[in-house]
């Protein structure tokens, strides 16, 4: 296997499975041992963080898709899901993320309601871009070659 074939495999797992481990694993158990307001802003670096893992790592997948296949690569499903994945990626990062952060500055005007426009409305949508994020993970690493 070749190093750029092998450095392929190795951003796939990382940008993937850190995407579980966080979301399904070291969140939630933040939340359960410690106080809200530090397990949020543990939660929070980590999840920028992966936002950061997940640029890097997309990024490199869709060059080494172009380099091995040139343009014919984006023929492929895999190639669409990384770009998909780096799109909602960008998403949280770049926009549902500063506007959770500015929520927060603001905590006594924060509306709770789904459709309130506070801080559960803008979690529950980055929960979701997260979700989706996940499962287009599970189906890139699923897909026949």
């Amino acid at each position: 296997m070749s190093f750029p074939d092998a450095l392929r495999n190795i951003t796939l797992t990382l940008w993937v499975g850190g995407l579980w481990i966080v979301g399904a694993m070291v969140a939630p158990m933040l939340f359960h041992v410690l106080p809200n307001p530090l397990a949020g802003t543990v939660a929070g670096h980590l999840f920028v963080a992966m936002a950061w893992i997940g640029i890097v790592c997309g990024l490199y997948l869709l060059f080494h898709a172009l380099f091995t296949t040139g343009f014919g690569g984006m023929k492929q499903g895999g190639f669409w899901i990384v770009i998909l994945m780096l799109l909602l990626t960008a998403l949280n990062h770049f926009a549902i993320h500063p506007w959770i952060t500015q929520l927060k500055q603001q905590a006594g005007n924060v509306a709770e309601g789904l459709f309130g426009g506070g801080f559960a409305t803008a979690h529950a949508i980055s929960s979701l871009i997260y979700f989706g994020e996940c499962l287009l993970g599970l189906a890139l690493v699923t897909k026949p070659n």
